[in-house]
Order: C-alpha cells, then sequence, then structure tokens
C-alpha cells in the first residue's frame, strides 16, 4: 500500500490471496488495509491538499503525470502478464482499452494540467452604479476517493486518477479486492519512480470492501468518484450524502442492440453475440438484449448460435482466444443463477449455459443464449455481467423503441440499419449516455463517457469530464468607484418604499 508517501504493510500486518480465476492458483498475497489504514490515507491526503502547493503548480503536476505515463510505458510488459493472471482479461484486449489507452491517456491529462481554461474573464458589467469585473475560476475539489471495479481496474483506476492529479486534487485510490494489483503496482511506481509528494498519491487494499467504508463517511474526503454496481453505487451515494460529498457514479447497465428492419439481420446477429463475450460479458456497457424484427427473429437467432458455437475462448494469455474465465467462483455462481432463473421462467436456452467440459479448472462459462425473451423478464431486466445474450423479438419500430427504453438503466446501446441516417434517427430516441450507430465507435478522450437513468451521475472523459473534479467559483471585481449619490443603504430603501 503507499499511504504518506510511503510503501507500507496493513497495520495488522494480514494479507489477502490474489486468485488467478483461469487456473484458480494464488498468485500472490496484497496487504488486507484496516479502517485505521483508510483514515491514515485519507489524514495525508487532505494535509497534501491544503498545507502544500500541489494544488496551486500546474506545471508540476504536469511534470509528474508524464514521470507516471512513462514509468507506466518503461514497465508496460512486465505487467501485462500480471494483470491477464489477475482478472483473466484475454491478453488481446490489454493491447486496446483495457491497458495500454488508459495509459496512453496520462499525456493527455499531464497536457491538459497546464492547457485547461481554470480562469475565464467576463465583461464589465454596472449593477447599481457600480461597475465590476468578472471572473469565474475553476478550482480543484479536494481529497477525492477512487473506488473501482474489478472488470477494467486500469482503466477505471486511470480515469479517475489522471483528472483528479491534473486539476490539483489529491487522491485515495481502493481497488476492489478481486484485482488489487493495478493500484499497488500505480503505487509502487508513482513513489519510486516519480516526483508526486508525500499524500497526494496514496493507496489502500482491503479484502473486506466494508473496510474502506470511512471514505465515504469522512468529512475530510470532498469527492467520491465509484465506478461499480448500481445497488453499490446507490449506497455509497446514500452514505456520502450525510456530508453532501459530491458523488461521480459510472454505474451498470442493460444495453440494447437493436437492428432495424432495414439491416443485415444475421450479420448483425452474430456480431452481437460476439460482442456479448468480449472480456466474458464483464463490462458496463456489454449489449447484453438484441432486438430483431419478428419477421427475421429465427434467423437472426440462428446466426447468434452459430457465431457462440464457433468462438473460441479458454486461456486469457493465448493470443488466439477471443473469451477467458469470470472474474471469480463467487460471480460465476451469481451469473448460473441468472441463468438458471431465466430457464425457470420459459426462455429458451439455445446454446451453452453451463461450466464448459473441457475448461474444468478456473471460472470458465461458456457463451450463453436465450431466445423467446419477454422484455420484463429478468434475465431482460437486470444486469448479469456475463457471456449472456437475450434475443427479444420487436413487431415494429415504436416496439422496438419501447423495449430498448424499458429499463432502468440508460448506459449505453447500438442501432444497426440500411444507413447511417436512419440508425441515427432512432438513436435519437434511446435514453442512454452513448450510442454506437452501424458499428461507429464514440469512445475516446474528448468525448462525455456516462449514463442516463440508473446509469450514474457525471461523466468520465471531455471536458465534462475533467470539471467533475473542479469547483466553480466567481469573483467580482470593482473596476470603478461607487457613485456618491446612490449608496446601497438608499438603493435598500427607495426599494423598500416603492
Amino acid at each position: 500500500m503507499l499511504i504518506d508517501g510511503k510503501l507500507v504493510s496493513s497495520r495488522s500486518g494480514a494479507t489477502f490471496d490474489n486468485i488467478n480465476p483461469a487456473t484458480d492458483e494464488i498468485i500472490g498475497v496484497t496487504a488486507d488495509g484496516t479502517p485505521e489504514d483508510f483514515v491514515e490515507a485519507v489524514a495525508a491526503a487532505r494535509r497534501a491538499f491544503d498545507e502544500t502547493d500541489w494544488s496551486r503548480d500546474a506545471e508540476f503536476r504536469s511534470r509528474c503525470l508524464m514521470q507516471l505515463h512513462e514509468a507506466l510505458v518503461l514497465h508496460k510488459e512486465e505487467i501485462r502478464p500480471l494483470l491477464v493472471k489477475e482478472v483473466g482479461t484475454c491478453v488481446w484486449l490489454t493491447r486496446d482499452t483495457l491497458f495500454d489507452l488508459p495509459i496512453e491517456r496520462l499525456k493527455d491529462y499531464a497536457r491538459l494540467a497546464v492547457d485547461f481554461p481554470y480562469d475565464e474573464e467576463l465583461p464589465d458589467v454596472d449593477f447599481r452604479g457600480v461597475v465590476s469585473k468578472r471572473r469565474i475560476r475553476k478550482e480543484p475539489m479536494g481529497v477525492v476517493a477512487g473506488i473501482i471495479p474489478w472488470n477494467g481496474p486500469w482503466g477505471s483506476g486511470l480515469s479517475k486518477l489522471g483528472p483528479a492529479l491534473a486539476t490539483g486534487c489529491t487522491f485515495v485510490l481502493k481497488p476492489s479486492p478481486d484485482a488489487p494489483w493495478m493500484a499497488t503496482i500505480v503505487g509502487k511506481l508513482a513513489a519510486e519512480e516519480t516526483d508526486i509528494p508525500p499524500g497526494v498519491f496514496n493507496v489502500v487494499t482491503a479484502a473486506d470492501n466494508l473496510a474502506g467504508e470511512v471514505l465515504t463517511t469522512d468529512p475530510r474526503v470532498d469527492m467520491i468518484a465509484f465506478t461499480g454496481s448500481a445497488p453499490n453505487g446507490r449506497r455509497i451515494a446514500s452514505v456520502a450524502s450525510d456530508t453532501l460529498k459530491r458523488t461521480l457514479l459510472e454505474l451498470g447497465g442493460k444495453s440494447a442492440y437493436v437492428v432495424l428492419e432495414s439491416a443485415n439481420v444475421a450479420e448483425e446477429a452474430a456480431e452481437a453475440a460476439k460482442l456479448i463475450c468480449n472480456n466474458a460479458g464483464q463490462g458496463c456497457v456489454a449489449r447484453s438484449r438484441l432486438l430483431i424484427p419478428e419477421s427475421q427473429y429465427e434467423e437472426g437467432v440462428e446466426a447468434a448460435r452459430k457465431m457462440m458455437a464457433a468462438l473460441q475462448y479458454g486461456d486469457p494469455s493465448d493470443p488466439h482466444n477471443f473469451m477467458g474465465p469470470l472474474i471469480s467462483k463467487h460471480h460465476r455462481r451469481r451469473v448460473l443463477a441468472h441463468i438458471d432463473k431465466a430457464i425457470s421462467e420459459g426462455n429458451r436456452l439455445v446454446h451453452g449455459g453451463t461450466i464448459p467440459e473441457h475448461l474444468p479448472k478456473g471460472c470458465y462459462l461458456e457463451p450463453t443464449l436465450f431466445a423467446d425473451v419477454k422484455p420484463d423478464d429478468t434475465i431482460a431486466q437486470e444486469e448479469i455481467f456475463g457471456p449472456v445474450l437475450a434475443v427479444i423479438p420487436y413487431k415494429d419500430e415504436a416496439e422496438a423503441l419501447s423495449i430498448a427504453n424499458n429499463s432502468i438503466y440508460g448506459l449505453s446501446a447500438t442501432v444497426s440499419a440500411a444507413t447511417n441516417e436512419e440508425a441515427y434517427e432512432f438513436s435519437k430516441r434511446l435514453r442512454t449516455g452513448t450510442v454506437s450507430v452501424n458499428g461507429g465507435v464514440w469512445m475516446h478522450m474528448d468525448v462525455p463517457f456516462g449514463g442516463f437513468k440508473q446509469s450514474g451521475i457525471g461523466r468520465q472523459y471531455g471536458r465534462e469530464g475533467y470539471e467533475e473534479y473542479l469547483e466553480t467559483k466567481v469573483v467580482g471585481i470593482k473596476t470603478e468607484a461607487r457613485p456618491q449619490s446612490l449608496a446601497w443603504g438608499e438603493v435598500e430603501e427607495k426599494e423598500a418604499t416603492s
């Protein structure tokens, strides 16, 4: 762990095992932090924000972020296999959004640290005889607690650490006990290969998530940046409300892949079946509902089945495998319970649904396809977080829109049609934060990411995401003397008698 600039063990001296989900083997141990460790980290972050120049020296912050970026690039190929072992992420995915890209984005945050317009001057105004210049200042939020999940620890962790440090905040990072090494690796590099001052960046790991609850209750923490499930997000928002902390919540989804009648249904259904197996379906933007027109329903279901049957999966370190394991035995039991519930509700199991015989070790699950799913069925409403696709028929475009929007979530969606114009017009009526039209990619550093409804509060990336870590201050500066003929008291008296 990293607390106040020092690499330390837990106060209790306890550790917990880190398990490889592909093999069930113990690959290492991690410090099991106590509530007192979290309190110490918060105190260090508060001191660093209040008593140092970190929040006021943008050039220094930029240099520190570049040092961290360079350290990660230098050690990237040592870290990559650890990510594959710890999370079960397929190695091909680490060369994109789950590892390489988040590291590159640190350069963008280093640039923003110095280039962002923190101070905006507005034209002078004359108010009651007082001419004033106004300035809008963006100032760092303060102490930020980052709480990140196991399914994409590098993307989630660096997307919080980067803007927090760039804006001048100090940071306490708590990773998931199922994937703690991202945080400990970055903490070690920050301590040993950067000039980040003590207390600015802290890392505390714990086997029990409740050990870190102090992050949501301690009044010295100004903001919570959380990625995880909607139930956990609701709990964090509720507890944090006692001290009115700012909350940035990137939560779950039950995203729809809508195939309009003019599209090539077989091609799109096959693509949807492949996409749900990306990272074993363990992604908040996973398109877990496939909407197909009734007139081509069985054709689409069969195309999806063929794709799943042909998909290569297994050892995540093998670059030929598209899908690896689920994160843990506990999570696999949860996904299997959803599958059993779907069968009990009358949904038709078309493919998969069980543990693969050829992969008895590890936390693997077959790609799973359900047909004859109704919009209100459990499998169509609850986030499963596994390689499970529910295929739902629709009569016409109006019903497709109604089904797509029939969710407590609103994170993402895909719309496919014969033309971009048709798909785009449909996308404008979807209640989601992001939409892919005919396979278009929206994800980039310059666009905000987040959801509608119970998919979260706030945005990551883009200007909007950067400003989540900034407070707004307005300053009025008198530029001309107040006229002596009309003092404030006289104005108030005239208004009172008028």
